[in-house]
């Protein structure tokens, strides 16, 4: 067996090992975190416990929801009396841009929302924001998720208008907003709005961390991503000691290809997180770390992200980002190299992916073996893997993935144009690419990866060239860098297509931007030395 079709064995060899006892126990977070920022949320409860509460505080604001937890529950210890502790660990419960809670959570949630109604608040903001987040776990075996989540954004709009010198209000707020944005509103709306809100108090709150993450997350898509990175580069160092803070800003690095920031800031972020025993915060960051060092053909630097993975754990806040990586890392590093034959054999690892309202954290897998199988002449296996995404896409319909089953239904229009290309009927592939390539310009990526593993219209611009049409697939790949800057493969397809159409000084100037980018190279990518053959002969 080669190295890469091996890697997602290595993988799963190493989950499944302590799978079953990771699953039943639940370790927390180790440490004393001092450096999270600055955050002051006077409450009336016992003066001494106030430094801790804003420590908590801090924690909630860069999704370090277990060690958060922790916090506010030592307030609770110190001073039962503090409603304000309650209304923390049911914040806890709440990941506003990360998965729904399940019943186990929704049942913790509206515990500590009790206790904190029970235990009071001695003023009437306190009360206020016990009875905003109230409004999320009132009804929820009756309301779904996006009402109740809409709820609770009514509310804290209402709380900062009631108090509009209090930040925090302002910034929960905020979240509120980019929680409920659409994902198809490409007016940017909602985020838009938050921005407005976060950027005048970062002026006034330059160490404050909600308002760092929270702008990045405002403007993590190609048109408004430039606007964060001063945010981005700044909020590592509010909190050096948060995994997750470390990580964020290589989101806007990603959307600006800034491809050393980025693997700077997720080696940091996965060291940590190993520190802390993040095991889903961990497999996130080294994701997005194996998408930057694959876009600079550090391939074998990718493949040692790959290698022993911790074990996955279900109560673990970042579980969906460690399902997401267990299927995504393997298939991104096989059909990012166009390593076609690895991208065929990927094996599933078993026991692993959880199906039903998870189906989604599998499909790039399948996605990878479908382009694999096509493109070495494998059609039927390609077809039984598209019956594969066709499945996984039914299934989220039926659990009310509406967005993770649009994402895998362009997977499959994907899938079913390159099989139509490797029987021969080139111009109906082509046709179906450009379906497939409207519909993902309708849709944008989720925070819970880097990207799709390769765009469609940069696959289309490969079909293009396949067919000998350079000119139009030079469109297509110039397109993709619009809003995938730095991306390898759309820089060496545009080189490539306009050495094609004749045009080599865009040639050089594609190649040697990939060059530029890829300084640090440890792969043996043809790309790179047709882009050193051309530029030597000037």
């Amino acid at each position: 067996m080669n190295r890469i079709s091996f890697l997602p064995v290595v993988l799963c060899a190493g989950v499944c090992a302590a799978f079953a006892p990771a699953l039943a126990q639940h370790e927390h977070p180790a440490g004393d975190p001092t450096k999270l920022g600055k955050v002051s949320f006077p409450v009336s409860c016992d003066s001494p416990v106030q430094p801790q509460f804003n420590s908590a505080v801090a924690m909630l604001h860069s999704f370090w929801y277990e060690k958060a937890h922790d916090t506010f529950a030592a307030v609770a210890e110190k001073d039962p009396a503090c409603g304000m502790a309650y209304w923390g660990i049911a914040m806890t419960y709440y990941h506003q841009l990360w998965s729904p809670p399940g019943p186990a959570d929704l049942k913790a949630g509206a515990s500590a929302l009790e206790k904190a109604n029970a235990a009071g608040a001695k003023t009437q903001r306190e009360q206020d924001y016990i009875a905003a987040i109230g409004t999320f776990y009132k009804d929820s075996d009756k309301l779904d998720y996006r009402t109740r989540s809409l709820a609770y954004e009514k509310a804290m709009n209402q709380l900062q208008v009631r108090y509009p010198n209090d930040h925090e209000a302002a910034i929960f707020y905020a979240l509120a907003l980019l929680a409920t944005a659409p994902p198809s509103d490409k007016t940017y709306v909602n985020q838009k709005k938050a921005s407005a809100i976060l950027e005048p108090l970062f002026v006034e709150q330059p160490e404050h961390p909600g308002i760092a993450h929270y702008i990045i997350h405002a403007d993590d898509y190609p048109p408004l991503a430039p606007s964060a990175l001063d945010a981005a580069r700044r909020y590592a160092k509010i909190a050096p000691d948060s995994p997750h803070a470390l990580h964020m800003p290589s989101h806007i690095f990603t959307r600006l290809g800034l491809w050393q920031e980025s693997i700077d800031s997720n080696l940091a972020s996965a060291a940590s997180a190993q520190k802390y025993n993040a095991p889903g915060n961990e497999l996130h960051a080294k994701d997005y770390l194996i998408y930057a060092y694959l876009q600079g053909a550090q391939d074998e630097e990718a493949k040692k992200a790959l290698e022993a993975p911790p074990a996955g754990r279900p109560d673990d806040p970042q579980y969906m980002n460690w399902l997401y990586a267990m299927g995504t890392s393997p298939a991104r590093y096989a059909v990012e190299r166009h390593q076609w034959s690895d991208a065929a054999a990927l094996p599933v690892p078993p026991d692993t992916f959880p199906g039903g309202r998870w189906s989604w954290t599998e499909a790039n897998l399948h996605f990878a073996r479908v382009l694999g199988a096509s493109h070495t002449g494998q059609i039927e296996a390609a077809r039984k893997e598209a019956q594969v995404l066709a499945s996984l896409r039914d299934t989220l319909t039926q659990n009310n993935e509406t967005y993770w089953a649009d994402q895998v239904a362009i997977q499959h229009e994907i899938a079913a144009a390159w099989i139509t290309f490797a029987e021969g009927k080139h111009e109906e592939a082509l046709q179906q690419m450009r379906s497939a390539v409207d519909h993902e310009d309708r849709t944008d990526k989720h925070n819970v990866t880097p990207g799709v593993i390769l765009p469609a219209r940069e696959l289309l611009g490969e079909m293009l060239l396949e067919q000998k049409q350079p000119a139009q697939a030079m469109n297509e790949f110039e397109a993709t860098l619009r809003t995938a800057p730095n991306r390898f493969n759309a820089l060496a397809g545009a080189a490539r297509a306009a050495m094609l159409s004749g045009n080599s000084e865009k040639a050089k100037t594609y190649y040697a931007q990939l060059l530029a980018i890829c300084a640090h190279a440890d792969g043996h990518r043809p790309e790179l030395q047709n882009a050193r053959s051309l530029l030597a002969q000037e």
